[in-house]
């Protein structure tokens, strides 16, 4: 019964929420609003058990590994410090120690590990650009005319714009649009199996 009634709640706010949106009108957007209330008081009472678990992994990674010991005692301690200077009223006021944290920490940090992100995606895009196959050779120099379009080449760069922006309204919105439509029909084949009881993974196993 404890995991019966998780499924009887998703299976009914599942179909009131999908007959909702089929009907407009101010019961309809009632309801949606109601619900969107919820999910944001649920989402509240979320973070603490997050922050928990956030909290106990790390401490038993610094137990039970002595070589991550070091990284999960700084990710502590940093915690620590920006929940301490966050819990002021005026923290998030210009000039206080969480801002100068967050500010000269935080973001250097975060554009740090994204600027790492520009060595894997040229890693990746070298083993998908060579050309092994037809298709690797098309999308080869498919690339390569479209990087073409940042560089002055004079005559050629209106002729080249054209071309990209032929590629990149025509081919290429085709593609998108593909993938638009795979991803929407997975995500509503997901949101049925869900409200069924088909896929039970958010309950944590079965």
């Amino acid at each position: 019964m404890r995991r019966q009634i998780p499924l009887y709640i998703v299976l009914v706010c599942g179909i009131v929420f999908v007959i909702q949106f089929f009907i407009p009108s101010h019961e309809s957007e009632f309801i949606f609003e109601y619900g969107q209330d919820w999910v944001m008081v649920i989402g509240i009472l979320a973070l603490p058990l997050g922050i928990w678990s956030y909290l106990r992994k790390t401490w038993l990674t610094a137990v039970k590994k002595p070589k991550e010991r070091f990284f999960a005692g700084v990710s502590l301690f940093g915690f620590a410090i920006m929940m301490l200077t966050g819990l002021k009223r005026e923290s998030l006021m210009a000039g206080s120690l969480y801002m100068e944290l967050f500010e000269y920490v935080l973001i250097p940090i975060q554009a740090t590990i994204f600027s790492l992100l520009a060595f894997y995606i040229a890693s990746a895009a070298y083993r998908a650009f060579r050309a092994r196959s037809v298709i690797a050779t098309m999308l080869l120099g498919t690339a390569f005319i479209v990087m073409l379009r940042l560089i002055p080449l004079g005559p050629i760069s209106d002729v080249n714009q054209a071309l990209v922006g032929w590629i990149l309204s025509v081919p290429n919105m085709a593609a998108k649009r593909g993938l638009l439509i795979g991803i929407g029909l997975g995500a509503i084949a997901t949101c049925i199996k869900i409200i069924l009881g088909i896929e039970r993974t958010y309950l944590g196993r079965d």
